[in-house]
């Protein structure tokens, strides 16, 4: 996997806008927990290539390291082999101090390559340097991706049982509505007045005809008294 694919996957999945992939969703819990599964496997690999770039940055800082001091040490012996030259030069052996003085310039010429290996890799650790602080950045927002996914996924599935457990109470409740035992309640109360009715209708009826029956024993007194005065009146005239 190459630092460029690694550093636009990080930064892709770094990216990824969770409520809109939610919208998008037709079972979003279903998908947090894949989304889950796959940032776990992503951060796993990503982990794994950062690490690998990040051990390849080492060993150049660690070559670069050792070409600057391998630089110094060669600037060290030619400035001692030439220190040589110019003594035993002095002291008129010219034979020698040329000697040293070709000493001094192959410490020189392998000076400059350290130098030159040295500041050829400088751009290449800059560059490498920088990706690996944008890997570094990019898992650290992938692992807050996922704890944000993670507490998602707990808060979408906590909706979801209130909601069902709301779903439930309401249809139990419409249930209720729907077979109302007060309905059937108000139907026998309604029977029942019905029944006193008929009852104080029956009371009623009774009541008439039995002032009725009273009404016709007055009658028969009445008539009775009228055939006893004229009786007496009859009788009367008879004496």
């Amino acid at each position: 996997m190459s630092k460029q694919t690694i550093l636009g996957r990080v930064t892709q999945l770094a990216k990824a806008n969770i409520n809109a992939l939610l919208d998008q969703a037709e079972d979003p819990q279903k998908m947090l927990d894949q989304l889950i599964r796959d940032y776990t496997n992503n951060i796993s690999e990503a982990e794994q290539a950062v690490a690998t770039t990040i051990g390849n940055l080492r060993m150049l800082e660690a070559d670069h390291k050792e070409d600057v001091e391998a630089a110094a040490d060669w600037g060290g012996k030619a400035l001692a082999a030439s220190k040589k030259a110019d003594e035993l030069r002095t002291s008129g052996s010219a034979a020698d101090a040329d000697k040293f003085d070709n000493l001094a310039k192959v410490a020189l010429g392998r000076q400059m390559q350290s130098e030159k290996e040295a500041t050829t890799a400088e751009p290449t650790i800059a560059a490498q340097t920088e990706v690996v602080d944008k890997l570094k950045s990019g898992l650290d927002s992938m692992r807050t991706k996922l704890t944000e996914l993670t507490a998602k996924r707990d808060e979408l599935v906590s909706r979801a049982k209130t909601a069902q457990a709301q779903n439930t109470m309401m249809d139990a409740v419409k249930n209720i509505d729907v077979m109302d035992p007060t309905s059937d309640l108000n139907r026998f109360e309604e029977k029942v007045r019905r029944e006193e009715a008929m009852a104080l209708g029956k009371q009623e009826l009774a009541a008439s005809s039995l002032d009725a029956q009273f009404e016709s024993l007055d009658d028969l007194g009445k008539t009775s008294e009228i055939e006893a005065r004229l009786a007496a009146l009859k009788a009367g005239r008879a004496a």
